[in-house]
């Protein structure tokens, strides 16, 4: 699947949102430092207040209730609301020094719209591209952090291949040589009885 570098931006943003959970928007400090960490254009960081923090949490719950859509259809009405509430306003831009693209939010929109207008667009067009299973959540025990699978074969399993994927593969490796020596000292310690004639 093709997608432009905004798309791409936008989906990463809201796969970062959905990945700030339990703690990482634990207050508006944390809101602040998610702003700046993730160069979120046309946003006043240090007028940033508990509104926003309010806000933006509710925006992360709706991104989360669209990976769990259990159909298009869901994840169509959740992305609909959510891009509706936040006042659509596509505009063609090319600040700081980008090539010419396209804002779904307002100038001088909040925080809150403005995640819910970009990357709720940005999840749209994989819906209507039929490419929504791509949106996913890690398939490692305990972990469920979400990723968008961006892979040939769609077969991408888990957050990351270094972590999750690595921590898995290591542990079935060791429980196969734990089964396998089992067995082993199992059939040393089996006695061989000779016939009684």
């Amino acid at each position: 699947m093709l997608i432009d570098h905004d798309v791409r931006c936008s989906l990463d943003l809201a796969v970062a949102l959905l990945n700030s959970r339990p703690d990482g928007l634990a207050d508006v400090a944390g809101l602040r430092a998610f702003a700046v960490a993730h160069a979120i254009s046309d946003v006043a960081v240090d007028a940033l207040g508990e509104e926003d923090l309010a806000a933006v949490r509710r925006v992360r719950q709706r991104f989360a209730e669209v990976f769990a859509a259990p159909t298009d259809r869901a994840a169509a009405e959740l992305i609909n609301a959510l891009v509706a509430a936040a006042g659509t306003t596509p505009r063609f831009t090319d600040h700081d020094g980008h090539a010419w693209h396209v804002h779904y939010f307002a100038p001088g929109a909040s925080i809150a719209d403005h995640l819910a207008a970009d990357c709720g667009m940005a999840l749209g067009f994989f819906l209507v591209a039929g490419e929504r299973e791509r949106l996913r959540r890690c398939a490692a025990p305990g972990c469920g952090r979400a990723f968008v699978d961006l892979s040939r074969n769609r077969s991408r399993r888990y957050c990351s291949n270094r972590t999750c994927g690595n921590r898995l593969h290591v542990a079935a490796y060791r429980a196969r040589r734990r089964d396998a020596e089992r067995e082993e000292r199992s059939e040393q310690e089996v006695v061989v009885h000779p016939r009684q004639e």
